[in-house]
């Protein structure tokens, strides 16, 4: 270990509790006290009772992100348990139709800063943090030993790690240079863009509730409002949807789109891919639908913009509910960690008074299994969603 760290007086609780992010206010004393960032470290109480190992960087808020509970083994000993035990959990919880997941979900599985997502042969890593981004070489050697993925590339970008002081870090670790590969969700066939796409190149946190939505779509008017690639679209052709409308404001994302359609031997007109920004078009189309998914790109990029966010996200639910058909239902959703839980559904209630309708909570909507949380870790949750039904 690189050195240790020791917690003020009645601050190990939430550490005792399974939090991994110790904020820098709960810090007694670093030894050395210049501690390298992201260099490994033993995470003590004040009486100097281990609590386990992390890593640190003491100019940050969040000063140690715990790796281990409980004991100190070698760091090597602890990514490769992580690993295990994150493929073992997919196995558990993914469809054997389906081959594109997240591996690893940071703090959720024991590897804070560290995302690794897959895509058939292909993996996608991003490293946001200074002690994920020391772990690099040894997550390359221990996923390919796994694995024996066809590539390993790197997408590590975004605020995250500017506040890191890191840069951004984009382009082939391991095997083969792909830009694109295939990959299959729930038995759709999906072009992923590696290079441009969205997070990794999918929303692969959607995953089962673009099933639910296939699953209640047969004979319905379908609207997939930001459909990007067309995930919620395609859902909803497989479930024999009646019509379909995707839209989207970037011209790049309904490229993808009909690519999928055609994937899935789907001729142009089986959906109507729409470009526009989707708030404006639900406020001017004059359609119905018996079926919506609305999910917006994060509104709450931080905690002042929570305010602007209960806004824009009531906003657009209104619009949502105004087009819903007598009976229809919604799938709302709110991606961001600044703006979650009670705060949308407060949102998204304050939109249906405003639209004059009545509407019933069939669901509490989230993130696929392969996307965990720890119970003790509040803060590691991101995606909220609502299913709603028209009351009449």
């Amino acid at each position: 270990m690189s050195g240790r760290i020791f917690l003020k007086p009645g601050r190990d609780a939430p550490v005792r509790g399974g939090n991994p992010w110790i904020f820098s206010g709960a810090i007694e004393r670093a030894e050395p006290a210049d501690a390298e960032p992201g260099s490994i470290v033993e995470v003590r109480s004040a009486d100097g009772a281990l609590l386990g190992v992390g890593y640190c960087n003491l100019a940050t808020t969040i000063a140690v992100r715990m790796l281990w509970w409980d004991g100190a083994p070698p760091i090597g000993e602890v990514v490769e348990a992580r690993l295990r035990s994150a493929a073992a959990l997919r196995r558990l919880v993914v469809r054997s139709d389906t081959d594109c997941m997240r591996l690893i979900n940071g703090d959720g599985d024991g590897l804070s800063g560290v995302i690794v997502d897959r895509y058939g042969e292909t993996l996608v890593m991003q490293l946001l943090t200074r002690g994920a981004d020391r772990l690099r070489d040894l997550l390359i050697e221990r996923l390919v030993a796994m694995l024996h993925p066809r590539a390993i590339i790197e997408r590590s970008q975004g605020a995250v790690r500017r506040q890191e002081g890191l840069e951004d870090r984009l382009g082939l670790l391991w095997g083969e240079s792909v830009s694109e590969t295939l990959a299959l969700e729930n038995g759709i066939r999906l072009a992923i863009d590696l290079e441009h796409g969205q997070k990794t190149g999918y929303f692969l946190d959607q995953r089962e509730n673009r099933a639910r939505l296939g699953a209640m779509a047969e004979g319905a008017r379908v609207l997939d409002a930001y459909c990007y690639a067309g995930g919620f679209a395609l859902a909803a052709l497989r479930g024999k949807a009646r019509r379909v409308v995707g839209v989207d404001t970037s011209a790049r994302a309904l490229s993808w789109a009909r690519r999928n359609l055609s994937l899935n031997g789907y001729g142009e007109d089986a959906a109507e891919l729409v470009h526009a920004e989707a708030g404006e078009y639900m406020a001017k189309t004059g359609e119905r639908f018996d079926l919506i998914s609305l999910d917006p790109p994060p509104l709450a990029r931080s905690r002042k913009d929570r305010a602007r966010a209960a806004r824009l996200y009531a906003r657009l639910n209104e619009l949502a509910i105004r087009l819903l058909a007598p009976g229809g239902c919604l799938m709302t959703f709110s991606c961001s960690a600044h703006f979650r839980g009670e705060d949308f559904v407060h949102a998204v209630g304050a939109a249906q008074a405003r639209a004059g309708r009545n509407l019933r909570i069939l669901a509490h909507l989230g993130p696929a299994p392969d996307h965990p949380v720890l119970l003790g870790h509040a803060e590691g949750e991101y995606l909220s969603g609502l299913l709603l039904a028209d009351f009449g």
